[in-house]
């Protein structure tokens, strides 16, 4: 079964499950609440358009909750044990929400009858929702057990390592879903443990090729940490392509530091490297959370902007604004706008970055860095889906080429949408030359890697305090 005929049918047993449950509802609330017969029940539904209306909106409302813990998105492979959890969390989140909004305004007896809905529209729901899940789940669990379903992996690596790595998958009883399609070497010339057992797919300088030829799911890298360079050239990779699954094979010491995970007693576990900084649910409320403060903060500092564009105008002959490409989400160019605070030749010998001595800057625009009131226009930049309130501050192509050379996990970076402001601005601000740029990259690195919405409230807090103490470089 393909991934989108799954996807599919856990998505038309969801919508069913929610016309079951409000056919159900409906029914009950009728003869319970309003103590009509079973036989009298028919003829309201048919003269009741909040009946049919609710048929067709309740559907929807399940299915974009569960979209939004992100249900849908990993299909396979998935834990009965962490369905029962989460089919349990967001069955009473979403009945809570749906009965505050359509349900407290119903004429009750006694205040029990609330409580009666509630418990009763919960365990429909839920009931509903989870049996049919289970069923599925547990027929594609079974077929991955019997080898009915595999993903194309390959192996990382040529030595020790990759043959513990090929023994840990083709004795796994049962079977884990990993088809072996071959191995990719370190380089070449290197010691081939793996030779006569599986296909040589190439070396690690064609892997890109290789995932593309074979339709590869899933790497196991099994390098040593002696081969770092590999890693992170394999990592680097993988985080460019969000259909794979990366994972390693653990050591010793991965188990007395506890960074094993795993939800089955049957396999003898991989460490999962996901390249999914945020769980779906706070991505949907940090782009929700993106919209809605930019809207706001243009709206109300519309004034602010009408006495900004004066002033610049006046500063110097050129433009209110600037605009500038930058490399954003996934590589992908676009437009930063900014309030003009140099004059209009400023790079006409090529791109340069500015200094706190810069004398191309000119004294409106030294007041409007003061106080970064000059990158108040990439509000419009967030509330567009171009950048974000906290994210690594976007660079120019030209300056990204060089940090590359240098620090090649910076395309990390392009994993997530620039920002604002970032923890790299916090813990360090501008950069004025390239050896700034790469120090400044270990606190933007260190920000995706522990991404959560604390995280960016904080971040938003110290930049407030930054800039009203006017601190910062």
């Amino acid at each position: 079964m393909n991934k989108k005929r799954l996807t599919f049918l856990y998505i038309l047993f969801d919508v069913l499950a929610s016309i079951i449950t409000w056919g159900c509802f409906y029914i009950y609330r009728k003869h319970i609440g309003e103590g009509l017969d079973f036989s009298a029940i028919g003829n309201a539904m048919a003269g009741d358009p909040k009946f049919f209306w609710g048929l067709l909106l309740c559907p929807i409302y399940w299915i974009i909750l569960h979209a939004f813990i992100g249900y849908y998105n990993k299909i396979y492979r998935k834990s009965r044990l962490n369905e029962l959890g989460t089919t349990l969390g967001i069955t009473l989140f979403g009945a809570l929400i749906f009965f505050f909004a359509f349900i407290l305004d119903d004429i009750v007896t006694t205040p029990n009858d609330y409580v009666r809905y509630m418990l009763f529209l919960f365990a429909v729901q839920f009931l509903t929702t989870y049996i049919p899940r289970v069923i599925i789940t547990t027929r594609i669990n079974h077929k991955i057990h019997d080898g009915e379903i595999g993903f194309n992996t390959i192996i990382i690596g040529n030595d020790e390592k990759a043959l513990q790595a090929y023994n840990t998958v083709t004795q796994q009883n049962p079977r884990s879903g990993n088809l072996l399609v071959g191995y990719v070497k370190v380089e070449e010339g290197t010691e081939d443990v793996l030779d006569g057992k599986l296909n040589c797919l190439g070396t690690i300088s064609k892997l890109a090729d290789i995932i593309n030829d074979n339709h590869i799911e899933e790497l196991i890298i099994a390098l040593h940490n002696g081969q770092r360079k590999y890693i992170e050239q394999v990592v680097l990779m993988a985080r460019d392509n969000h259909n794979l699954t990366l994972s390693v094979i653990p050591q010793h010491q991965d188990f007395v530091l506890g960074t094993v995970k795993t939800n089955s007693v049957m396999y003898e576990p991989l460490i999962s490297i996901t390249p999914e900084y945020l769980p779906t649910w706070q991505r949907f409320i940090k782009r929700g959370c993106d919209f809605i403060f930019s809207l706001i903060a243009l709206i109300l500092l519309l004034p602010l902007y009408i006495f900004l564009a004066i002033g610049v105008k006046k500063s110097s002959p050129g433009p209110i604004f600037y605009k500038q490409e930058r490399i954003g989400f996934r590589g992908k160019p676009f437009n930063i706008i900014k309030f003009r605070s140099m004059r209009q030749d400023a790079e006409e010998s090529g791109p340069m970055l500015s200094s706190k001595s810069d004398d191309r800057i000119t004294k409106f625009g030294k007041f409007m860095r003061q106080y970064r009131l000059d990158e108040t226009p990439q509000f419009y930049n967030v509330l567009i889906g171009d950048m974000s309130l906290v994210g690594p501050r976007p660079e120019r192509q030209y300056y990204i080429d060089k940090i590359t050379e240098r620090a090649p996990y910076y395309k990390l970076l392009l994993g997530i949408k620039p920002g604002i402001t970032s923890w790299g601005q916090v813990k360090f601000g501008y950069a004025e030359n390239v050896d700034e740029m790469i120090e400044r990259l270990r606190w933007d690195i260190l920000y995706i890697e522990n991404m959560s919405l604390q995280m960016d409230i904080k971040i938003l807090i110290y930049t407030v305090l930054i800039v009203l103490k006017k601190e910062g470089k």
